[in-house]
């Protein structure tokens, strides 16, 4: 082969032909150098008849630079990377640059130097050189990274390193894992888990492609149940990768993986150094990574031998990526076992409707763990009638849930309150004048949190500190916080309970798995009395001790015109409730709510799952609503409000006609101004039998925009913002 056609990692340029120097042997899959005008740029050898391009006479081909010292991406990879493209109606090169994710593995093998602590004091100690000693303490990294760490200047460290207070270490980047072994310790299964887990461990041993539902109520031992797949897997000398929802539940599994199999497994999130992402990915392409457990990015590493995939709480909205390549991770998953030829898990005690559909077409096999590990039993759940038992002015707990935390209290059992809502109020406005403290970069309110002093736009990140007077009619002491937060809910309860230890779990306080495992080590050893957790605390974690949830406000999630929103209801409120009377102590749920007769609370109520389901879904049938029908997204954005609006109305006014899908729009999204960026959106409401992605590629390729107008594509989309 003289010639090869490269697909580059720039979504803007096509496919690229390339002469083979002499004496280069070049196959698909191959990372290689090309030149690009003056420059190199990184491409991956595709096949040509799989790749579509104008063809480029050979005269006039330069040649390739040269190959990056990796493997190949396998062929499923790049089958995989196509499927996802064409699906979600993505660039291919946006979709490959999501394998290639880490820069620094591409170089070759290779050291660095990190540095760590020497236990030596410097000679003058300031504010900034303390604050670094008592951060860094166990810690080792490169200089940048321990400042990040320590939230000092690079400066100070340097400064400690001269003092002999740091020292350099050299350490290998591609330094092997320590290995997990299949038989490390036993694990009792019960009847129930002992059979689906033989099934799923039957399709690893047989190899082939099998799409499993595992469908456990909280607290049945889902992960216990998968991980003996994983040990064949492991003895078959294959690779599993276990997709997380969350980073905070990192600890929490890596803890249970230890005790399992001896060693933790291969960690891939956004949290890691770089030297860490560039050693996962290189021992995950030489195929030394064992077990992968990670975000949905890890979907699209390059894997070597690939044996395994299990998706955790599968029907998690966060595995839906919202921007970018707007792909939802479980469906992906399900795709590349398919590729791979291998089995796919499934877990969750709340299932989504669509896996539930590919159930009953017997596209997936659903493996049942009806009941809880070890004989514990269920919660009793029960409804608070906000509207008969109203909370006093200026709470937001109501009389019976604030007697039976005071009964937990007093039994040295601990409660969890749950809101989905971070911060101490969703809005703050001026008592004198109304006036409301809105983001600058986008249309909505910023979010008070007293904890850290700041109001925070939860959208774009902008921040600023709470002013001592009105910034409109400048009256001080003026300023008033409406509605609940979980910092407010925490005040409520210490004001109520002042004996009571509270802990506030939210995204902002356990942001990085460190702090995460000392949240979980913190309740586990009794050092928490109630914990007030957003939708982070609905899932993975398993607290003995804990025997009452309490939902502040189950109508939240009705709110807001979410199309999916009973569903997304059900599902946190059915997970918090399960983390109640998990050990040996009966738990018990109250659900605050003014509509204790709307079917999904009444459902929960009575836990009665398949009722909901079946209500849900029938209502889905009659919308054309997923499973029954398809939606997509055409969102259009601009800096200018006028060239958003008018590029929008263009996209509308060519709108295809066809009985087998309605558009409605445009219109501004709920959303409007989102990071300084003004949007519109068209819905598409399409029969399972439409050519979707065809016809928005047709309608959309037609049409030309300004440089400052983007057109973004959301096909399935979860959020409506």
């Amino acid at each position: 082969m003289n010639r090869v056609r490269c697909l580059v990692l720039n979504a803007a340029l096509g496919p690229l032909d390339y002469k083979v120097p002499e004496g280069m042997m070049v196959e698909p899959g191959q990372v290689v150098e090309c030149p690009l005008g003056p420059r190199a740029v990184i491409g991956i050898v595709w096949e040509a008849e799989r790749l579509p391009g104008a063809e480029v006479p050979a005269e006039k081909l330069r040649a390739l630079r040269g190959l990056l010292p990796i493997p190949p991406l396998p062929a499923p990879l790049r089958r995989l990377i196509e499927w996802t493209a064409d699906y979600y109606c993505a660039p291919l090169a946006s979709v490959a640059r999501m394998a290639l994710s880490s820069g620094g593995a591409l170089k070759g093998p290779a050291t660095t130097i990190e540095y760590r602590l020497t236990g030596g004091l410097p000679e003058r100690m300031t504010p900034q050189r303390q604050a670094a000693l008592e951060a860094l303490e166990g810690e080792q990294a490169t200089i940048r990274e321990l400042a990040g760490i320590a939230g000092v200047s690079e400066g100070v460290l340097r400064g400690l390193v001269n003092q002999g207070c740091l020292e350099p270490v050299e350490v290998d980047c591609d330094r092997p894992y320590h290995p997990a072994r299949p038989d490390f310790a036993e694990i009792d299964l019960s009847d129930q888990q002992q059979a689906a887990a033989g099934t799923i461990a039957q399709a690893v041993r047989e190899g082939k492609f099998a799409p499993f539902l595992l469908d456990g109520v909280t607290g049945s031992g889902k992960t216990e149940t998968y991980f003996e797949p994983i040990a064949d897997a492991l003895r078959m000398e294959r690779q599993v990768l276990v997709l997380l929802p969350e980073i905070a539940l990192t600890e929490a599994f890596l803890s249970r993986f230890e005790e399992r199999f001896g060693a933790k497994p291969v960690l891939w999130h956004s949290s890691l150094k770089s030297t860490e992402r560039r050693r996962a990915w290189r021992a995950i392409a030489n195929g030394t990574a064992q077990v992968v457990v990670g975000a949905r990015s890890a979907l699209f590493l390059p894997y070597a031998k690939l044996g395994l995939i299990v998706v955790d709480e599968a029907h998690e909205v966060s595995f839906k990526q919202d921007d970018g390549v707007r792909y939802n991770a479980r469906d992906v998953a399900v795709m590349r076992a398919a590729f791979e030829e291998i089995p796919v898990v499934l877990a969750s005690a709340t299932p989504a409707l669509e896996s539930l559909a590919m159930v009953e077409s017997g596209t997936y096999a659903k493996l049942d763990l009806p009941s809880r590990f070890g004989g514990a039993e269920l919660p009793e759940i029960r409804t608070v009638n906000l509207t008969e038992h109203v909370p006093g002015r200026g709470s937001w707990l109501a009389p019976p849930l604030v007697e039976a935390l005071e009964e937990r209290l007093a039994r040295g059992e601990q409660s969890l309150l749950f809101l989905n809502r971070r911060g101490y109020a969703p809005l703050t406005l001026c008592r004198n004048c109304g006036f409301r403290f809105q983001c600058p970069n986008c249309s909505a309110w910023l979010v008070e949190h007293r904890f850290s002093r700041r109001l925070a736009c939860h959208h774009c990140g902008h921040e600023t500190p709470p002013p001592e007077t009105c910034p409109e009619c400048g009256e001080p002491d003026c300023l008033v916080a409406c509605g609940p937060g979980v910092e407010r809910i925490a005040d409520e309860v210490a004001e109520r309970l002042p004996d009571a230890r509270v802990f506030v779990a939210t995204s902002d306080t356990l942001n990085s798995p460190g702090r995460a495992a000392e949240f979980v080590a913190l309740v586990e050893n009794g050092g928490v009395d109630v914990i007030v957790g957003t939708q982070l605390v609905t899932k993975g974690f398993h607290f003995p001790e804990l025997t009452l949830v309490g939902v502040v406000d189950a109508d939240l999630g009705l709110e807001g015109g979410d199309l999916r929103a009973a569903e997304r209801t059900y599902q946190q409120v059915a997970q918090v409730a399960g983390r109640a009377g998990r050990g040996s102590k009966p738990g018990e749920v109250l659900i605050q709510t003014r509509h204790p007769d709307a079917p999904v609370i009444a459902a929960l109520a009575a836990g009665d799952r398949d009722a909901f389901y079946e209500a849900e879904t029938e209502a889905r049938r009659m919308a054309g609503a997923p499973p029954f029908g398809r939606w997509a997204a055409i969102i259009v954005s601009s800096e200018e409000e006028s060239e958003a609006r008018d590029a929008a109305r263009r996209i509308g006014d060519a709108r295809p006609r066809s009985d087998d899908m309605a558009i409605y729009g445009p219109a501004p999204a709920p959303l409007s101004l989102l990071r300084g960026r003004y949007r519109y959106r068209l819905l598409i409401n399409a029969k399972r039998s439409a050519r979707l992605q065809d016809t928005i590629r047709e309608w959309l390729g037609a049409l030309n925009h300004p440089d400052g107008v983007r057109v973004g594509v959301d096909i399935d989309p979860y959020s409506f913002v």
